[in-house]
């Protein structure tokens, strides 16, 4: 459609549903209500049929699901593969041998952050950063590092740095491209938002630790005493306990090597070190060919389906060295919980996912059920380029624009859901200010997952992190806000200056 076309009444219904889902997020109301609703709305707009209008709805999420079931598989597999290891005991055994050199709690600060970021990329933090306090939270603290800085460290280093740039796993990544229009680019998305955290997180990790530093104090094993024993519970944690099991860590992580059997035990030690080995040589293998001529680059979902395979391979191995001739009962429980989880972690995406693909040409006209080779409508791409003239050609305005509704869209408190939104933006906008949509895929990526991924909002998964390290959620924001937006601001800047 030319700049110069009229916008119908389909155009304006499309915006006022996109406004519905912003004002929604920043009210803290789910989104999944606006978004069925106004993808009812468009339909209905676009074809005057009550059927088509109604049929939209199903189709929407549908075609959703068809473009991200491999996002959700490949969870499904990590998650699997994690409930497999934690199994012979290995997820724990493959963070303990950095215990010993967390000599004072500057070390112990860098550990911490280091580690979480590594197993974080491989795992996600929700299920890492259990392994990291059952492990090496009590070290820190007794190495002297004060509980906030080791909640910062875990905030910072795993929902920030590792969920907002995904690159092992990169959900994220393909989210945001699909939603752009440019499918194809994902490795160049994820390697754009790798580059951006690292600029975010090392810039939010500096500002915590000179928060932090002052209180740092010299190690004495009265600090994990005193660390333990404000660990009291309320009433209301003592009956979440009763359901949902032990808060206290290392205990947990104790029990869980009581419990293991002695077979399982002695995979324990090969698991730990041949499962990162196998994810690091998959790393080398998507960054091989950014760095060396000639090697061939991984295509489409290869990426995703490499990553996957390997976890569902290595799955199989961990269950039937934990329970011998019991796995193949184990291996089918295990893939089912990874696929719970997944559903439950991205389910609400689905129809949010599915209003925007509505509003993109690539999708629009399955879920409008058009016939094959019908034109189809990209209400989002058309918005844009009827208002082309009215956007100022500076692309710092455009990329921190972007930034900005991806902070918004964070605000719901999970980070992914508003990907869809600055994917799309971020195509429909690239093109009218010259500028890569990938750049602003990545930027709009950075703002909604460092937002909503965890360290900006109280009542994201930061609750969790500051939950395992016992200090109050609403004070880790405050200490937070300022080094993320400065990392945020920065890595932004520097995204238009580069790309």
């Amino acid at each position: 459609m030319s700049s110069a076309a009229p916008l119908g009444l389909v155009h304006y219904v499309y915006l006022c549903g996109v406004l519905a889902i912003i004002v929604s997020m920043i009210l803290r109301a789910n989104v999944v209500v606006p978004a069925i609703v106004a993808t009812l709305c468009v339909a209905l707009a676009y074809s005057g049929s009550v059927i088509t209008g109604v049929t939209a709805v199903f189709n929407a999420s549908l075609v959703a699901a068809k473009e991200l079931f491999n996002i959700f598989l490949v969870i499904a597999l990590m998650t699997s593969l994690l409930n497999a290891l934690r199994e012979t005991g290995a997820d724990l055994r493959m963070v303990r041998p950095f215990q010993r050199v967390m000599v004072n709690g500057h070390v112990a600060f860098a550990i911490l952050a280091l580690i979480t970021y590594a197993i974080s990329l491989f795992f996600w933090p929700t299920p890492a950063v259990p392994i990291v306090a059952a492990t090496l939270l009590p070290a820190a603290i007794l190495a002297g590092l004060p509980a906030m800085g080791a909640a910062l460290a875990l905030a910072i280093a795993g929902q920030g740095m590792a969920l907002s740039s995904d690159y092992v796993i990169r959900v994220a990544p393909a989210i945001s491209a699909k939603a752009a229009g440019i499918s194809g680019e994902v490795a160049v998305v994820a390697d754009k938002a790798l580059v951006l955290s690292l600029i975010t997180g090392g810039i939010a990790l500096l500002l915590g630790y000179l928060t932090i530093r002052r209180s740092i104090r010299a190690p004495s094993p009265a600090h994990l005493r005193d660390w333990q024993a404000g660990a009291t519970l309320t009433a209301q944690r003592r009956d979440a306990v009763e359901h949902a099991g032990s808060f206290h860590k290392p205990e947990l992580a104790a029990g869980v090597h009581e419990a293991l059997v002695p077979a399982a035990a002695r995979w324990a030690g090969v698991f730990a070190t041949v499962t990162p080995l196998v994810f690091l040589a998959l790393v080398a293998t998507m960054v091989a060919p950014a760095v060396l001529p000639g090697v061939p680059a991984l295509k489409g979902g290869d990426a995703a389906a490499l990553v996957g395979g390997s976890a569902a391979l290595l799955m199989l191995l961990a269950s039937f060295a934990a329970d011998g001739g019991k796995a193949m009962n184990g291996v089918a429980d295990h893939v089912i919980e990874g696929l719970v989880f997944a559903f439950k972690a991205m389910g609400a995406v689905l129809p949010i996912a599915g209003f925007f693909f509505i509003g993109a040409g690539d999708t629009s006209a399955g879920i409008l059920g058009l016939p094959a080779g019908a034109p189809a409508p990209a209400f989002l791409f058309e918005v844009v380029h009827a208002l082309q003239g009215a956007i100022p050609q500076n692309h710092f305005f455009v990329a921190f624009g972007v930034l900005i509704v991806g902070m918004i869209t964070g605000i719901d408190g999970s980070g992914f859901a508003g990907l869809p939104l600055t994917g799309a933006l971020s195509g429909a906008l690239g093109p009218a200010v010259h500028m890569p949509a990938s750049s602003l895929a990545a930027v709009g990526q950075m703002g909604a997952v460092w937002t909503g991924g965890g360290t900006l909002i109280a009542w994201s998964s930061l609750l969790a992190v500051t939950g395992f390290a016992r200090v109050p959620v609403l004070d880790a924001v405050r200490l937070l806000f300022g080094p993320v937006i400065v990392g945020l601001a920065a890595a932004t800047i520097l995204a238009v200056l580069l790309w």
